[in-house]
């Protein structure tokens, strides 16, 4: 079977110049951008490696970047040989990405309808690496993926840990007593909508919006929409703390509460 850049009659149809999707990151995209350029990141060191080895990609295989970017995931599939295509609702990263090549593989579309821009049945997998959390309608995204993919195509989700890394209802504490650093959680079963700011410092306006759901949303959603999950991984955070009368207590708390969930939803 042909991938979608050796078929003659599709052409990544370009979106009309419309504003960014309510979900997207257009607001902060300059600070993400620079962020990505940092060289000690949880996504540079955790995320992105995992999600490679997870993915697993072939070469010559036809890979989606949903929600990509400013497409660093997406170089990577790339750079393992995989043919890439990603986009994003917001068009000032999808120009980004542009800018870092390949320039021809992205384009800007709203996750919860990008289907209408891709052939069916077409790429040999896709990924989505912490966003899925950033769009209100996850379940669409999933139903998306199910007509862009082949059938046995894997579908590589990585969120921030929905049991323990809940916006405004989960926090790090200390107990004196036992000397021991905890995880509370105040909320979990009830569906959030959250506004988070971007990075420190920045104007409190300019937010974006984080969705919560329990862990049987997503594995409930994917079977729904065709998926079948056979494989789960919690990842935990790299960082160490050498110093300080804490740092033992923090490195156990980071090795024990994972930061990252993983899963790989098979297409059936």
């Amino acid at each position: 079977m042909k991938t979608f850049h050796q078929r003659k009659n599709f052409k990544g149809r370009p979106p009309p110049p419309a504003a960014a999707a309510k979900t997207s990151w257009e607001g902060v995209s300059n600070w993400y951008g620079e962020h990505m350029n940092e060289s000690e990141t949880l996504l540079k060191g955790v995320v992105y490696p995992n999600a490679l080895r997870i993915l697993a990609p072939v070469a010559n295989k036809s890979y989606l970047d949903i929600a990509c970017g400013e497409g660093a995931f997406s170089r990577l599939i790339g750079q393992a040989g995989g043919i890439v295509a990603g986009f994003d609702a917001a068009p000032s990263l999808i120009e980004r990405a542009k800018r870092l090549g390949p320039r021809g593989n992205y384009l800007v579309a709203d996750a919860v309808n990008f289907g209408k821009h891709y052939p069916s049945r077409v790429f040999d997998g896709a990924s989505c690496l912490l966003a899925i959390q950033n769009i209100d309608r996850p379940e669409s995204v999933f139903r998306n993926a199910n007509q862009v993919l082949k059938d046995g195509a894997p579908l590589v989700l990585i969120m921030n840990h929905p049991c323990f890394r809940i916006p405004r209802q989960s926090s790090w504490g200390w107990e004196e007593e036992r000397q021991i650093q905890y995880r509370r959680i105040d909320m979990y079963m009830s569906p959030l909508k959250i506004p988070i700011v971007a990075h420190p410092g920045a104007d409190k306006k300019t937010s974006t919006l984080s969705y919560h759901h329990p862990l049987s949303f997503y594995v409930n959603a994917l079977k729904a929409s065709g998926f079948l999950v056979e494989a789960m991984e919690e990842l935990v955070s790299n960082r160490v703390s050498d110093s300080g009368a804490r740092a033992k207590a923090e490195n156990r708390s980071r090795a024990e509460i994972p930061m990252f969930l993983a899963l790989r939803a098979i297409k059936k």
